[in-house]
């Protein structure tokens, strides 16, 4: 990827159904909202537009896949017309395996998507119902089956640990499945309750594992992912080799992107900045208002924060004036098997990865 290119994010706000965890940004969908998005996202695109060098496109929600094939192809077609794109451009759209068939997936590749990244969550029956998922294990199998038909071949995965009386076994399971449909990379996250979702009404966190079983589901699914060939590159991720997603590298290696859309965000020229979480305002405004989030971007603890987040880690060398104060850190650390420093990178163990905000905090800010 190169350093000085430019990704461009677009959330699409569409859900056929909200999930109950999930406090992200979405409405219900309806094709005359959508027709009125998709003006909207265009004008935005060109307002942008200043030929900057693009290798990265993401299409995320929501469920971009409910967008018919020939707006997301409108808008890749604008983003062409205004940016300079790579040939070689990643170009990803996150999709609900309910939403997606072989004749939809054929023409999303055909419209110059390349990378598929499915809601899939679970392998297990049981689980899916109670994330509320909309799919079922065989549509999954049918629809990787599919992607791959229709000429797809960087398919990326998500799955939720830390379920109520989930097992090591059901996540075993998972990852089984999901390797032996040849898929090269899988996001997984801690289910988290967030406030004013259904899960938070319901009473689901006095439901969740412990702190400590939660660690060792963890950790468990970190050895089992590395057996399969998927190595983590971050907290969350984990891929095969030459598929880690390179837009989302941009987030953590402070890279620059623009977000469109109701509720993006940004990170381009020096600034950060989100748009309001209102489809209709953002539908009725000539070019989306941009509101500062950070009076500090890219400061030093921000790019430390990050880069620790990857298991590539912090260069000691772009410490500068903080090398003396982070590295005398270091020693408590490592013998807690929390870090590992070969005196020119500091690497967060598996371990790590599971404090890594209150090590971020010993470290960087204390």
């Amino acid at each position: 990827m190169n350093e000085s290119s430019l990704g461009i994010y677009f959330h699409v706000p569409f859900c056929a159904k909200k999930c109950p965890y999930c406090d992200f940004y979405s409405v219900p969908f309806s094709k005359s909202l959508s027709s009125d998005y998709v003006d909207a996202v265009l004008r935005n695109v060109n307002h942008y537009g200043d030929n900057s060098f693009v290798d990265t496109i993401y299409f995320g929600g929501g469920t971009p896949s409910l967008l018919t094939v020939q707006q997301i192809e409108e808008i890749i077609n604008a983003v062409r017309e205004s940016f300079n794109v790579d040939k070689q451009a990643e170009i990803t759209i996150e999709a609900n395996p309910a939403a997606l068939n072989y004749e939809k997936l054929t023409a999303l590749y055909e419209a110059g998507i390349n990378r598929l990244s499915l809601g899939v969550q679970s392998m297990m029956e049981n689980e899916l119902k109670f994330l509320g998922r909309i799919h079922s294990p065989e549509k999954v199998r049918n629809i990787i089956h599919e992607a791959k038909m229709a000429g797809f071949s960087n398919i990326s995965c998500d799955l939720m640990i830390g379920l109520p009386n989930q097992t090591t076994k059901n996540i075993a399971h998972s990852i089984k499945c999901l390797s032996e449909m040849q898929v090269n990379h899988i996001s997984s996250y801690i289910l988290k309750i967030e406030n004013n979702t259904p899960f938070f009404f319901n009473g689901v966190s006095e439901m969740l594992p412990s702190d400590d079983d939660v660690s060792d589901i963890y950790l468990f699914m970190c050895d089992e992912l590395e057996k399969y060939g998927f190595m983590q590159y971050e907290i969350s991720n984990f891929a095969h080799e030459g598929f880690k997603s390179r837009h989302n590298s941009r987030y953590w290696k402070c890279l620059d992107y623009i977000g469109i859309g109701p509720a993006a965000h940004s990170g381009y020229k020096g600034r950060r900045f989100a748009v309001a979480g209102d489809v209709m305002k953002f539908i009725g405004e000539p070019f989306q208002t941009e509101v500062d989030t950070d009076t500090n971007p890219f400061s030093f603890e921000e790019k430390c924060m990050l880069s620790l987040r990857l298991t590539d880690g912090i260069d000691v060398n772009k410490l500068g004036i903080h090398k003396d104060k982070i590295m005398s850190k270091l020693p408590k650390l490592i013998e807690n098997g929390l870090i590992i420093s070969d005196g020119k990178k500091i690497v967060l163990t598996k371990k790590g990865f599971l404090m890594s905000n209150s090590i971020i905090e010993y470290l960087i800010f204390e």
